[in-house]
């Protein structure tokens, strides 16, 4: 089957160009203009996705050659394209930074040759004039397969500025598809792992999200953007589509939400509905009860830490999670989830259901991770192999009582995880696509424990 989906790929030489503010405001500028805008960010960040589903209003999706495979990027854009009139793609880190010690995989120009999608660099042209040209052929002929279609400039500073900057690309034979001149930046504030997430300013980040469209629309040539797009590749893979597994009975699966449990890829929930389940929201930071008739417990990434005090506060859900743990009803943690599970968090009360303390500590832990399941769990029986990601600054003091979750190899070979009873908590977040027996195994272990 051939597709064909208007796409582009929004990349820059390095991280801080401007990518995330030109990304999410070309989404939300088209969507103004009455297009459906199917969102979509390279790598396993959590963050970007919530600003792109408020410039888009459709769920924002990750495409990361790593965590599912690059056979599985083109299905799983299209997965999240249908329907829409056009896609943008935001890139991460440089053009080409990808994977540690891996070429290119993972990077937004391999991302980019698998979707055969043109990319627009966007360059932070403020310290420079006439070199903006020698960056721009540099990263335009680095790989002859990557299609480097135009560029817009970030932070340029007055219309002399900015004659010379076109002037340099014209010489060069580069399309100049947008000029955004140096302002205040645009709020979105950071902390210890990134932007804040929407889901913990909604108000702000819809006026950040407004301010970024503003921008773009003023600065960008938006029809010539469409025709970039316009211009990408037929596609012949077709869409993903969660395996669907005919059930009797489908239980129900509580799934942390809220501002402190953020970080959960799209496809996650679509994989446990798609297995069976009864997916049912619920915020561990408001909510004194788990969802009616709750047989299992998702807990994904998040933000505890900066939240402990309030969920340490709702004494009647700590209980409520730790005597379900305590039944055997299968529960899946991942990083902000892992540490809900501990003793303490920070010297405060959590849920207990594992013998561990946990701290927030100085020390950055980030990066891929290729792991093998040591111990057979509610997710995977032992020997299963997945690829995840860590990113955090906290650390997990174990006690006893559980079995390691996963074999890790890099940075260095270790074990990590817990597996105890039905609950498996880990460091590690996995991206389900990439084995669809994990949803399936789960929701099955729910309906027969």
């Amino acid at each position: 089957m051939v597709t064909s989906v208007p796409r582009l790929v929004v990349a820059a030489p390095s991280s801080g160009s401007g990518k995330t503010t030109v990304a999410t405001g070309l989404m939300a500028a088209l969507a103004a203009r009455g297009l459906a805008v199917s969102p979509h960010k390279v790598g396993p960040d959590y963050i970007d996705p919530g600003y792109h589903a408020l410039a888009t209003g459709r769920v924002g999706r990750n495409l990361d050659a790593y965590l599912c495979g690059a056979e599985l990027v083109a299905p799983l854009f299209l997965h999240g394209a249908r329907g829409c009139d056009i896609a943008v793609v935001e890139g991460v880190m440089g053009l080409y930074d990808g994977a540690a010690g891996e070429g290119e995989l993972a990077s937004t120009a391999h991302v980019a040759k698998l979707l055969r999608a043109p990319v627009v660099l966007v360059v932070d042209a403020a310290k420079q004039s006439r070199s903006v040209a020698a960056l721009v052929h540099g990263f335009a002929s680095f790989d002859p397969q990557v299609r480097v279609a135009g560029v817009i400039l970030n932070k340029v500073g007055s219309d002399r500025h900015e004659e010379l900057l076109r002037e340099a690309l014209d010489s060069a034979g580069m399309p100049v598809l947008g000029v955004l001149r140096r302002a205040p930046q645009v709020d979105t504030p950071s902390r210890h792992l990134g932007l804040v997430p929407v889901a913990e300013r909604r108000d702000q980040a819809l006026e950040a999200v407004a301010a970024m469209a503003a921008q773009v629309s003023a600065g960008c040539d938006l029809d010539a953007l469409v025709a970039l797009a316009r211009s990408a590749g037929a596609m012949a893979q077709t869409a993903w589509e969660a395996p669907v597994h005919p059930s009797g009975r489908r239980p129900v699966v509580a799934v942390a939400g809220g501002p402190a449990f953020t970080f959960s890829y799209a496809e996650h929930s679509e994989l446990l509905t798609a297995a069976g389940a009864e997916v049912v929201a619920f915020d561990p930071l408001r909510d004194e009860e788990l969802p009616e008739g709750t047989r299992g417990l998702v807990v994904g990434g998040g933000f505890p830490e900066v939240y402990a005090a309030e969920l340490s506060a709702n004494e009647p859900l700590r209980k409520a999670v730790a005597d379900l743990a305590a039944g055997g009803a299968p529960v899946a943690a991942e990083c902000a989830g892992l540490l809900y599970l501990c003793r303490e968090l920070d010297g405060m009360p959590m849920c207990g259901v594992l013998d561990a303390t946990a701290r927030m500590s100085e020390r950055l832990t980030l990066g891929y991770r290729d792991a093998v399941a040591v111990s057979d769990s509610v997710l995977a029986g032992a020997g299963t192999r997945m690829r995840g990601h860590e990113f955090h600054r906290t650390v997990v003091e174990p006690g006893a009582g559980a079995a390691p979750a996963w074999g890790v190899r890099a940075p260095e070979r270790r074990v990590e995880g817990f597996v105890q009873r039905g609950v498996h908590a880990s460091y590690l977040h996995t991206h389900w696509a990439s084995e669809p027996g994990v949803a399936r195994r789960f929701v099955e272990r729910c309906r027969t424990s």
